[in-house]
């Protein structure tokens, strides 16, 4: 209700605004339009997140200085902190950067964004800048008729530049208009009160407008016409640094924890700053005209000292803070805790990764690795392995001989807890995220990584039709049958080992050779197994009602592990990586079938399993 109503207020003060005044309407529409042009530079950037991203982001991230430089050099591209503090919220959600990192970046964007005063107070205000709007818009919109993302990406960017530059166009004519209908100098306030009056006004143009920096535009036009006073003017650039974290804390509504986090730290840092630069404005404007004089900025260039002082400021509160940053990001994991859920819930899906499919389909490959590691202990314990045995370098050959140890387990009650939720969590971002057109070769991973999530639900329905007569043969009397269902056992737990690979943060360690292996390897004891159940039946080792019994359950464990790897072999294929080899080198069922053949021509294995139980 109050978000109507703020909104019903600001449209009908535009509207009198509008009606009543030609000038205001030139600055009006130079705000729409400055705004406007950022959100096609925002679409423009958007276009070039895919590919190499995951790379960049571990590259130049790695640090806190190479993360200050990261927020520093793509505020001062894109022209936007809020969209950068959106992205990098973004990031965080889905396993990209840790939280310092976080921080980092957005300290680092906190100081690009002063780049736009100084690009409008040097450039802006003094050049006829309109005349350079109309080529970037006619350039830009030849290269939004491509069908290349790339030169589409361009042409957004291209379009929004001149539209930014239209808008300040826009907005210094209304301002210089404006003196001759109404001096707004004359509202002009000192002292605490103005600081306090003024910077709360930057707070409040920059919430309405979503942008610090159309605000810090918007300040600067005003003040280089004469309508505002250069000690306001310093209120409302640190009113308009404060007001620019609402952008971050609506983007980490939707967003896990790790995102609430970031937005808290935007939020402290951006408000300590501003106190810092209200309670000491006399040293700030004392240290501004020393910079300037030596700089030799003339003393009554208010605008380009404007742009000192905002870099200043900002310059000042990196520096205080950057040296806590891993302080900070201790305490706010300490004091934003998740909810506390007896359900297992997604960690990497938000909101803000769907807006850029590279990082959607990292969140949700993450997402998937995440499920994996609760199936991997549901089917452990569903095959009475505990995750120690199986992660362990413990000899699973061991356990072919003596009756297994029940591990208690309701698999669809764990079922319940730790898989629906999150296997339902990824159908519906697979879904909202593939809705969106994309490169056909990013649709493929995206298929393949929901390829993945499917299998692991099969892996976990062959379980438990498993489980029953695993639980039963395992601690039969009958040595033989009682081998053969371990050795079920261990065949599971020696492809889960194998697979184990997958929960770590290597992503090369699983290779599409190292799957092809393993098909040979489950293929192979497929046939053994066959055989070995004839020759249990011949020798009247079993009853055929145990040999009727471990003819499925073989199959069940058969489909388990193939959906194990199935999963394995998806995840792989969705990677964007140099490393992944084309589909075609890989081994067909026809080639494994062919690779056993030939094992098969080769000496007796050794004695029957019957005969090595005797």
């Amino acid at each position: 209700m109050l978000n109507r109503l703020t909104l019903a207020v600001v449209f009908a003060a535009l509207a009198w605004g509008l009606w009543t005044s030609s000038t205001f309407t030139d600055i009006a529409s130079g705000v729409a339009v400055f705004l406007f042009g950022m959100l096609c530079m925002e679409e423009g950037f958007k276009a070039f997140s895919g590919g190499t991203l995951e790379g960049i982001l571990r590259r130049t991230t790695d640090t806190v200085a190479k993360s200050l430089g990261f927020g520093v050099v793509t505020t001062t591209l894109m022209q936007s902190s809020s969209l950068v503090s959106v992205i990098t919220i973004s990031f965080l959600s889905a396993g990209l950067i840790g939280l310092a990192q976080g921080i980092g970046i957005i300290f680092g964007a906190n100081l690009g964004t002063t780049t736009g005063a100084w690009l409008v107070a040097g450039f802006g205000l003094k050049v006829k800048i309109s005349a350079y709007a109309m080529p970037m818009l006619i350039f830009g919109v030849l290269m939004l008729l491509r069908e290349a993302r790339a030169s589409k990406g361009i042409g957004w960017i291209l379009v929004g530049l001149g539209f930014l530059f239209l808008g300040i166009h826009f907005m210094k004519e209304g301002f210089a208009g404006f003196s001759n209908e109404l001096d707004l100098t004359r509202y002009a306030m000192t002292g605490i009160a103005g600081l306090a009056v003024f910077t709360l006004f930057g707070v409040i143009a920059t919430v309405v407008m979503q942008s610090s920096h159309a605000t810090m535009v918007l300040i600067i036009t005003a003040l280089g016409a004469g309508q505002i006073t250069y000690e306001n003017a310093l209120a409302l650039a640190v009113g308009a640094n404060v007001g620019t974290t609402i952008t971050a804390l609506l983007g980490a509504i939707g967003a896990p924890v790790e995102g609430k986090r970031l937005a808290a730290a935007h939020l402290l840092f951006n408000v300590a700053t501003g106190l810092i630069a209200l309670v000491m404005m006399p040293v700030f404007v004392m240290a501004v005209d020393a910079i300037s004089r030596g700089v030799g900025i003339a003393a009554d260039d208010y605008t380009l000292k404007l742009a000192v002082f905002h870099t200043v400021f900002n310059g000042v509160g990196v520096a205080l803070f950057t040296p806590f940053i891993g302080r900070l990001a201790e305490q706010l994991t300490v004091s934003i805790k998740g909810k506390v859920v007896t359900r297992d819930q997604p960690r990497f899906l938000s909101a803000t990764a769907l807006e850029f499919p590279e990082v959607a389909i990292t969140a949700l490959r993450r997402e998937t690795l995440h499920l994996f590691d609760n199936a991997f202990t549901l089917i452990a314990h569903g095959m009475n392995l505990t995750r120690s045995d199986v992660t362990s370098g413990r000899d699973l050959q061991t356990l072919l001989e003596p009756k297994a140890d029940e591990i208690e387990i309701d698999i669809g009650r764990q079922y319940e807890l730790v898989i629906k939720d999150i296997y339902s969590a990824n159908m519906a971002f697979y879904t909202q995220a593939t809705a969106k057109p994309m490169h056909e070769s990013l649709a493929q991973r995206f298929k393949h990584v929901w390829q993945a999530n499917m299998e692991l639900i099969a892996a976990i329905k062959a379980t438990k039709h498993l489980r029953k007569n695993l639980v039963h043969y395992t601690a039969a009397q009958n040595t033989h049958i009682r081998r053969e269902y371990n050795r079920l056992r261990i065949n599971v737990g020696e492809m889960l080992r194998e697979l184990a690979v997958l929960r770590s943060d290597d992503e090369d360690a699983v290779t599409q050779l190292s799957l092809d292996a393993l098909k040979v390897h489950l293929a192979d004891e497929r046939r053994h197994g066959q055989r070995t159940v004839a020759s249990l039946i011949r020798e009247g080792a079993i009853t055929p009602q145990m040999a009727t019994s471990l003819m499925n359950d073989s199959a069940y464990a058969h489909d388990l592990m193939t959906h194990l790897l199935g999963m394995a072999t998806a995840l792989v294929e969705a990677l964007d990586s140099p490393e992944r080899l084309p589909t075609d080198l890989t081994l067909s069922a026809d080639e494994v079938e062919a690779v056993l053949d030939r094992i098969d021509d080769e000496p007796e294995r050794g004695p029957s399993h019957v005969e090595h139980a005797k």
